[in-house]
């Protein structure tokens, strides 16, 4: 296939298109600027703006899809500072439809569009939720506040996309994904503290992991044999933060975390990370309240529909976790 992958400079776009090469496909990636994923790749590079500002950019982005197959909409973004929520609607809401609006005009007729576990509904470990489980957000990320307007915005894009005539998309949902190329880190984060220095506390609740690798596959089979308007849920793995920082320590050769970690000590992190992001919101974005008290809750959810539907592979999470340490070894982060 000939496709156009959006996202390529991030986590989950990098190890896509690796993926996508590895099988032949030619790929064409849509970028804002070229990083270090994407350097050294046969892939041809693109800067034409994901938001088209005039009628130019609109056209310039329907040549881009010029002969393609299909579109893998992987480009996202989590932004925690003033202008965060516009930045948000932009890439996630603006950024669909005028793909969405481009793919029509070149008459390419499957677009697979990343979304995000917060979309999804989750349950105890012996209940998980599934793509159908209703959510309800206020309670969950909040009234407002950057997770919930990453919230919103994702969901927009889901409901735009799937409801817009002449493109054939699927949804996937990637929850907790662990692998290399990873550069913030971003999910990696914990691996990388723990592989500095042993942290004796562990959280109570916990999440659904996957390997980013297994994601990748994911996304390839939606675009081959997903449902158009279907929604998959892309995680293999339900474990406890406990159960997971095991794994972790046993990988990278640390001590494991014995203390849980109490409700109280979460709270009065929330209202000092509250403090912290007005004087930076990107750096102590993680410490807004509904963040932290995720951490307490079991948001377990089951990607069964994707290994059924689209052969979703299931990577056991150790080697997860030993794949993405040896990326962060390897490149100077630990």
């Amino acid at each position: 296939m000939k496709v156009l992958v959006t996202g390529a400079t991030g986590f989950v776009g990098a190890n896509l298109v690796r993926r996508l090469l590895e099988r032949g496909d030619e790929v064409r990636c849509l970028v804002r600027k070229p990083n270090a994923l994407v350097e050294g790749l046969d892939v041809e590079l693109l800067t034409v703006p994901m938001v088209p500002r005039d009628r130019q950019d609109q056209e310039d982005l329907v040549r881009a899809l010029d002969g393609c197959d299909g579109i893998y909409h992987v480009a996202g973004v989590y932004d925690a500072g003033p202008s965060g929520r516009q930045t948000m609607r932009d890439v996630h809401v603006f950024g669909t439809r005028a793909l969405c609006e481009a793919a029509v005009s070149a008459g390419v007729r499957r677009m697979v569009l990343c979304s995000s576990s917060v979309t999804v509904g989750y349950g105890p470990i012996d209940h998980p939720g599934d793509e159908d489980t209703p959510l309800d957000p206020t309670p969950v990320y909040g009234a407002t506040g950057s997770l919930r307007w990453y919230y919103d915005t994702k969901i927009q894009s889901e409901r735009l996309a799937t409801g817009w005539g002449g493109v054939e998309v699927v949804v996937v949902n990637p929850d907790f994904v662990l692998g290399a190329w990873d550069v913030k880190p971003t999910s990696g984060s914990i691996i990388v503290q723990m592989a500095k220095h042993p942290v004796p506390f562990y959280p109570q609740g916990g999440k659904c992991f996957i390997h980013a690798m297994d994601v990748a596959d994911g996304h390839i089979g939606a675009m081959e044999q997903g449902v158009p308007g279907r929604r998959y849920l892309l995680g293999n793995h339900n474990l406890s933060y406990h159960a997971f920082m095991d794994v972790v320590a046993d990988v990278v050769g640390c001590r494991r975390p014995v203390v849980s970690l109490p409700a109280g000590v979460l709270h009065a992190a929330a209202s000092v990370g509250g403090l912290l992001r007005m004087t930076d919101p990107h750096r102590f974005a993680g410490m807004s309240r509904p963040v932290l008290l995720s951490m307490q809750e079991e948001r377990y959810r089951s990607g069964q529909r994707a290994r059924d539907e689209l052969g979703m592979p299931s990577t056991p999470v150790e080697q997860a976790v030993e794949d993405a340490f040896r990326w962060f070894r390897d490149h100077g982060y630990c």
